[in-house]
């Protein structure tokens, strides 16, 4: 009796699978007494036996096997869940990474249409984390709508003029070609910078002559020997032409710090191996560290080098910033051999990547405002922030999060994937399965025949020009002309649903050369002791907090 019940419980587990072998025998049998018709209706049975009788034997899933045919339906509706959240079930500001107001903003701004928001904020201004820009009751008139800053220290001999809004790094290979040029047309459109991505420098970068930023990663890509070390001569090469305007060494990525990559060798093309310099249909290897330097002296060594490589165009460094005692080496290491970097980007654990595993973009790295506030304070700390450059990268898509950015003490900042949803993605978060629905992130050339270079590179440049004026805006309702204005003063933020106030009282801003003359009286006095100019690793065990430093 029990095996009785047993069977009659698979019974109605298989249900599918029963009805369609009974409906397989009924329409074999019309068909032999009827009419042969009905033989069309096997065109529906006879797979769905076939897909329960595979189900019954596989021994692979579970589910399946105790579900036939049944099961399928889960997994229907399990690869359906992600659209039906983002179009039907997903709130306005619920979207993960970027909320559907955070697209429509940038859809709106890059197609010209209106971003208008009736009926007042749907944030939360009691919650924790909510920000602010204090405004001024005596506006500015004419604030700075095309604002730029100069790049370059005195070390520098041609230093660059960037706009406070550019396409931050994205690889050829993780991008498409016709990705590439949309984003470079709409650079030289817009005039505004345009990121490389440590992936190479392509003839997709260079087509329409807009303004790149060429960042050299621990692969050495475009750049390196047959051993994968950096090669100086075909540097030289390519940092010298007209439209590389600056280079940049990756040493973390926000997404993935510490983590190197491989390309899978079906991803290496004839095109992306030139272009990277490495073998064709061959596993293409990102290491985690760099083989050129293993010290802050030596690091710089390496930097200068490239800048005078580069005929003098400025030089810089990008980080996630992890542990704080080798932010501080970096300083020192400075101060030591007196070479200045011309600029440092912080990129924060929240910027985007084509893959990466999950458990280091959720868990590892700083985010962007705690990153950016401690790279302001060991610049300013050290007597350099009047020197060196400070950009900010990381879901930057607003002129709000850009005025916040620059109140912290960031002189611009990068945007990604604010600028892939102008020239069309949706967020479908196929990058790395080489389907992406728009042709942003794939070689199929049929898929990148929907991304339309002229028309999206128009979008990209207005979509920087709206931003921009965003930010005018901002600046303009605090009393301000120029963004550069903006101190810590004007950004407020809550603490909880009680205390809130300036950030430069919630967060510890530190003074000019704080960190020279009185290093023991600020929260980052263990760290800077502990900091070493010639090794990256602590000289020695650094303390535990008091009390008074948890914050740091």
């Amino acid at each position: 009796m029990k095996y009785l019940k047993s069977v009659l419980a698979y019974l109605v587990r298989a249900q599918l699978f029963v009805a369609a072998l009974l409906f397989t025998a009924l329409f074999a049998f019309l068909a032999l007494r009827v009419d042969h018709w009905w033989l069309l209706g096997l065109i529906f049975t006879v797979p769905l036996l076939c897909l329960g009788l595979y189900d019954s034997v596989q021994d692979r899933l579970t589910l399946t096997r105790n579900y036939p045919v049944a099961a399928h339906i889960r997994w229907l509706f399990f690869d359906l869940r992600p659209y039906l959240r983002q179009y039907i079930v997903e709130g306005d500001l619920e979207g993960k990474p970027y909320s559907i107001e955070a697209r429509n903003l940038v859809y709106a701004r890059a197609r010209g249409t209106s971003e208008a928001h009736p009926f007042g904020t749907e944030l939360d201004v009691g919650e924790a984390g909510y920000n602010w820009i204090n405004h001024s009751i005596k506006p500015a008139e004419n604030p700075d709508k095309t604002p730029r800053t100069l790049i370059g220290t005195d070390q520098c001999t041609h230093p660059y003029s960037a706009s406070l809004l550019n396409v931050s790094a994205m690889s050829f290979g993780a991008l498409s070609p016709n990705a590439i040029r949309a984003l470079n047309l709409g650079a030289k459109t817009g005039n505004y910078f345009h990121d490389t991505g440590e992936g190479g420098l392509s003839r997709y970068h260079r087509e329409h002559g807009g303004d790149i930023v060429w960042e050299i990663g621990s692969g050495y890509f475009g750049c390196r020997k047959e051993d994968g070390s950096f090669d100086p001569d075909l540097f030289t090469e390519e940092a010298s032409r007209d439209v590389v305007k600056m280079t940049e060494i990756k040493l973390s990525q926000g997404a993935k710090p510490g983590h190197g990559g491989m390309l899978p060798a079906a991803k290496v093309t004839e095109e992306i191996a030139r272009t990277r310099k490495v073998p064709a249909h061959q596993d293409c290897l990102s290491p985690r560290g760099h083989s050129a330097f293993s010290t802050p002296c030596e690091m710089l060594e390496f930097a200068a080098l490239m800048r005078d490589m580069s005929g003098g165009k400025p030089v810089g460094i990008k980080l996630c910033v992890g542990q704080i005692h080798e932010v501080f080496a970096i300083m020192k290491a400075i101060r030591k051999t007196g070479i200045l970097p011309d600029f440092i980007v912080v990129d924060g654990a929240e910027g985007g990547t084509g893959a990466a595993p999950l458990e280091l973009s959720n868990h590892v790295g700083m985010p962007l405002r705690e990153g950016l506030i401690l790279m302001r304070n060991a610049l300013v700390g050290t007597g350099l922030k009047k020197h060196i450059r400070l950009g900010a990268s990381g879901k930057v898509f607003s002129g709000a999060g850009m005025a916040e950015n620059l109140a912290i003490g960031a002189d611009w900042c990068n945007a990604a994937r604010a600028f892939l949803f102008s020239i069309g993605c949706i967020q479908a978060q196929r990058c790395h399965t080489g389907t992406c629905p728009t042709g942003i992130t794939t070689q199929d050339p049929i898929r990148q025949r929907g991304l339309v270079v002229d028309t999206q590179s128009k979008h990209a440049a207005r979509f920087h020009k709206k931003t921009l004026e965003a930010l005018a805006d901002i600046v303009a309702a605090a009393g301000l002309e120029h963004p550069r204005d903006l101190r810590s003063h004007h950004l407020s933020m809550r603490g909880d649903a009680i205390k809130a106030g300036s950030i430069d009282a919630l967060d510890a801003f530190i003074a000019e050369n704080e960190l020279i003359d009185a290093p023991d009286e600020t929260i980052y006095a263990r760290h800077w002791h502990a900091a070493d100019p010639d090794s990256f690793s602590a000289r020695s065990e650094i303390p535990h907090a008091q009390a008074k430093q948890k914050s740091a």
